[in-house]
């Protein structure tokens, strides 16, 4: 999607200007190497935004009025432009040429082949609501049901797949993924649940529901599925802050815990504990963290 975003904006726009935070030290609103892009009448990324950002526009805008190539600012992210990070960081602005273009089409292409996958396996209310969080955010989502007409309800920029079988699509997702059961059944639920926590390698493994109804499913497991451990299982799903019901509320919270696994780094866990000190493994976020990751 960005790629071809960017892919038009190079096309309608024949002089463009690239900017890239070329270094940083200290506090900044974007890390070193992240790069936009500038016309006379049109952007595309962000480095930041803020007075950093404004100020570094009209500097490429001048330049394509100047028709200058290159330029190199450094500037202190304080009082001096009317920011408060503290940092300070070296800006790189070039001509985008055509090898330029190609570098940065290249990059927005591998960039969005390495997306995390989040699978919503239920197209309900919450189901929707979470499409409608996640198409804006750094993942490949794939909200899936076995009613088309449910399917039929999404706005959502996501991909819609209609599936008689869902617990396929689970099996043959990418390792890493997350998946969310939040379907109209809850037999289906445990069924879903438990091939995506079999898998092993999920990032993210979740089921709507509460307390009784994960006791319930851990009693199914362990009649149905060898004593499958469940562990790793978050239900509740966005448990840690309000207490609201309303589908956009509870998917909020959900896609917070989401995206925190899966660009959070796992807090450090691996240091000796004590025979009666829980581990920070115990935690099933911090655990699925580590899965991610490839440490356990």
């Amino acid at each position: 999607m960005a790629r071809a975003t960017l892919a038009g904006f190079f096309e309608t726009h024949d002089k463009v200007i690239e900017i890239t935070l070329s270094a940083v030290s200290g506090s900044s609103p974007r890390d070193g190497g992240t790069s936009m892009f500038v016309a006379r009448d049109g952007l595309f990324g962000t480095i930041g935004g803020g007075q950093l950002e404004y100020m570094v526009i009209d500097e490429a805008r001048s330049m394509l009025s100047r028709s200058v190539e290159v330029r190199d600012m450094n500037v202190p992210l304080g009082p001096e432009i009317g920011q408060c990070c503290g940092g300070r960081v070296a800006v790189s602005l070039r001509l985008a040429t055509a090898s330029i273009r190609e570098a940065a089409l290249e990059k927005e292409q591998a960039d969005e082949t390495a997306l995390p996958h989040v699978y919503l396996l239920g197209a309900g209310h919450v189901g929707r609501a979470l499409a409608d969080f996640f198409q804006h955010m750094p993942v490949r989502c794939i909200l899936i049901d076995q009613r088309k007409a449910e399917l039929a309800l999404s706005t959502a920029d996501v991909e819609r797949r209609l599936s008689v079988m869902p617990e396929q699509d689970i099996s043959q997702a990418p390792a890493g993924s997350a998946f969310i059961v939040l379907t109209h059944d809850h037999a289906l639920d445990f069924l879903l649940a438990s091939v995506a926590i079999q898998r092993g390698d999920a990032a993210y493994v979740g089921m709507i529901g509460s307390k009784t109804k994960r006791a319930r499913f851990t009693s199914w497991c362990n009649d149905f599925c060898d004593g499958l451990s469940v562990a790793s299982l978050i239900c509740p799903i966005g448990a840690g802050g309000s207490r609201d019901k309303r589908p956009s509320v509870i998917a909020a919270q959900v896609a917070a815990e989401v995206i925190t696994v899966l660009t959070s780094e796992p807090a450090a866990a691996s240091a000796p504990k004590g025979a009666d000190e829980p581990s920070a493994l115990d935690d099933p976020l911090v655990r699925q963290r580590h899965v991610r990751k490839g440490r356990i």
